[in-house]
């Protein structure tokens, strides 16, 4: 299984989540529940848990909560460099691993391999599980492995995360390269193989070139907006009006990026959230949280891990050398697993339409889902 310190940082310390479960708020935006709402990256601990860890009824009870269609998770590792067959081997052991959790709790949980699972999930009541990289790194060289990784399950390949790898360059490399001629063949072969392209975490080059090759809409699937906070780590106006003009989607993270200090609220997400749709419209515009579904129980235990992460996230560069080490990941007064509800509930209080709600929870990202997977 996935260790302990990069689940942490890819899910949002969802480990730590399971300790005790938060209260969730009643939901307050009426046509919630009946809305097909999807987080473009995310995750439940329920995939880490032996059946008998105490954790689990606290997982479960997340995701009975949070009242999403699908959440896009990672099964693949990441986050630093593969040359070897190393990341293909652990991403094969690690998809089986998660097959066999959706397997063990049917009344939680798919696997969502079509747009319709997407409504399935909503129907039945259940969390669809998107299976994504964060990262091509599992390709190696071979292009041929992307019809093996869609057998396996997995619908939308994100090409690069912060470093550069074999397909581009990811946002934390100053050269800024762009996609490569490798990564233009992998982009040929995910639209042949109707798989989605995601170009988060890629730098400037990487996204606006991705755009370009891609012949079907791509997402960016939780990101930000640069010209509300000048980092890396977002796209500016133009990437985003590109990939809305060719019809992809942006979901907006959760994450301290998109506050240039201080800690991140839903205001926030909020301001981000409404940038992109006066740069985008309210159809290429969604959410992806980039955290666990469960909420997190604030224990000084907690925070002093919490502080540790943060402060190797800046030692590598993740964050600027100059943010807060106490910074939560995730803002405090979405910590619920209905967050999205909440969100809703704000977004309406500001007078946003029902209808553009619902594209922003889910509906925009099930447009292109459908799409490009049938």
């Amino acid at each position: 299984m996935i260790d302990r310190r990069e689940f942490l940082g890819a899910a949002g310390l969802a480990a730590l989540a399971t300790a005790v479960p938060a209260v969730a708020a009643a939901p307050r935006w009426k046509p919630y529940r009946d809305t097909v709402a999807i987080d473009a990256l995310g995750g439940t601990e329920l995939v880490f848990l032996k059946p008998d860890d105490p954790g689990v009824p606290v997982a479960l009870k997340a995701l009975r909560e949070s009242g999403l269609s699908a959440v896009m998770t990672n099964p693949a590792p990441y986050g630093r460099f593969w040359y070897t067959d190393e990341a293909y081997n652990l991403f094969k052991q690690r998809t089986d691993e998660w097959r066999q959790t959706i397997e063990r709790y049917p009344d939680a949980l798919l696997l969502v391999r079509n747009g319709e699972d997407l409504h399935r999930a909503k129907r039945e009541n259940k969390v669809g599980l998107i299976f994504t990289f964060q990262g091509a790194e599992p390709l190696g060289e071979d292009v041929e492995r992307i019809p093996q990784f869609r057998a396996q399950g997995v619908r939308v390949i994100q090409l690069t995360h912060n470093r550069r790898n074999l397909v581009g360059d990811g946002c934390t490399e100053p050269g800024n390269a762009g996609l490569s001629r490798f990564g233009h063949q992998v982009v040929e072969r995910l639209n042949a193989e109707k798989m989605v392209v995601d170009l988060a975490h890629g730098g400037q080059r990487t996204i606006r070139e991705g755009i370009l090759a891609s012949k079907a809409p791509v997402l960016i699937g939780h990101t930000g907006c640069r010209a509300l906070v000048d980092v890396p780590r977002m796209v500016g106006d133009a990437e985003l009006k590109l990939m809305a003009d060719r019809g992809g989607v942006a979901g907006m993270i959760f994450w301290p990026y998109i506050r240039k200090q201080g800690q991140q609220t839903s205001a926030d997400v909020i301001a981000h959230i409404e940038h992109a749709i006066k740069v985008c419209g309210e159809d290429h515009v969604g959410i992806g949280t980039d955290l666990n579904l469960t909420p997190v129980e604030l224990t000084p235990e907690f925070r002093k891990e919490n502080t540790e992460m943060i402060k190797q996230m800046i030692a590598d560069g993740i964050f600027e050398p100059d943010r807060d080490p106490n910074l939560l990941l995730f803002p405090p007064d979405l910590n619920t697993a209905d967050r999205f509800d909440t969100l809703a509930a704000l977004l309406s209080a500001r007078g946003h339409s029902d209808a553009r709600i619902a594209k922003i929870l889910g509906g925009n990202f099930a447009r292109v889902m459908t799409e490009v997977w049938g």
